[in-house]
């Protein structure tokens, strides 16, 4: 067996077989992922589709999920209801059971639930996925409602992606949201906590902030590769995907793309770095990620 195989050999049977429709049979097919969210017009508003109006159709990003060969398609309960009928069968959908706006401060971060694991079930989805805000004054509510979630998906046989995000005061003083300190216990409480999945932001090394970080942490000065490599080791038998974040240039998407795969990532979920551009390059850009994966 591979060793993404080996690490998902505890799984029920409900979760193998959705797991194995995303990791062999859509997507790169090759046990990795490339998946396309659409998570951000509640998450950020309408402000994310201006640099490519066109994106605001979600079936903008369906189409491109179908004919850039992505793994799945992350969105709400609302716009899969709304514009998946189409593609039904031929993109699948990781439905995501949470969010929240971008007014309030994150000081307090929480995602209220805006979906169930029985609605995921209803619409046919091979995933759900979870927003948790790891240090939040309001992480023991998160906790609490992770785990009825969890405990949901555990009986129908859904697997779990678990958006695991730093935030709070407490973070924002101990080195900040992107630090290896704060994507290093984001990785392991998603072990903790038991996700199938967990998708992180890749660690940012910031000179000027690395003392504020805990020891050891503050100490150590690691390249890219090295804190990739320490955060995926951190998950454990967590499969772990990286996050593209907001718009880079393409060499630097692709070169953090390329180390995150090398390192050991299952795949990659990019969003605004793909869909926030006019389709035919969008297409370009996700065969360039594609061929990162090992896509034939």
């Amino acid at each position: 067996m591979s060793p993404v195989d080996d690490r998902l050999k505890h799984l029920p049977l409900g979760k193998l077989v959705r797991l194995h429709r995303l990791l062999y049979e859509h997507g790169p097919g090759n046990g990795r992922l490339l998946i396309l969210p659409i998570d951000q017009g509640l998450e950020h508003g309408p402000v994310d589709f201006f640099p490519n109006p066109e994106s605001a159709n979600p079936d903008f990003q369906f189409r491109l999920a179908r004919e850039g060969g992505f793994s799945a398609i992350v969105l709400h309960l609302g716009l899969a209801q709304k514009y998946a009928r189409e593609y039904a069968g031929e993109v699948p959908i990781v439905l995501k059971l949470n969010g929240k706006t971008n007014i309030p401060s994150d000081a307090h971060a929480l995602s209220a639930l805006t979906a169930s694991v029985e609605d995921a079930v209803r619409i046919g989805a091979d995933a759900v996925g979870y927003t948790m805000y790891v240090g939040s004054p309001n992480q023991h509510t998160d906790f609490m409602q992770f785990r009825r979630v969890k405990a949901d998906a555990d009986r129908y046989g859904m697997p779990v992606i678990l958006w695991s995000y730093p935030r709070g005061e407490a973070i924002e003083r101990k080195g900040g949201r992107d630090s290896l300190y704060a994507i290093d216990y984001a990785a392991r409480v998603a072990c903790e906590l038991g996700a199938d999945l967990v998708k992180l932001n890749v660690p940012v090394d910031d000179p000027a902030r690395r003392g504020d970080q805990p020891e050891p942490y503050s100490s150590l000065s690691l390249s890219l590769e090295e804190r990739v490599r320490k955060v995926i080791e951190s998950a454990g038998r967590t499969l772990v995907l990286f996050s593209g974040g907001h718009r880079v240039s393409d060499d630097d998407l692709l070169r953090r793309a390329r180390v995150c795969v090398e390192q050991g990532a299952t795949g990659l979920i990019f969003g605004r770095n793909v869909w926030q551009r006019e389709f035919g390059d969008a297409l370009r850009i996700a065969h360039e990620l594609r061929r990162i994966l090992g896509a034939s």
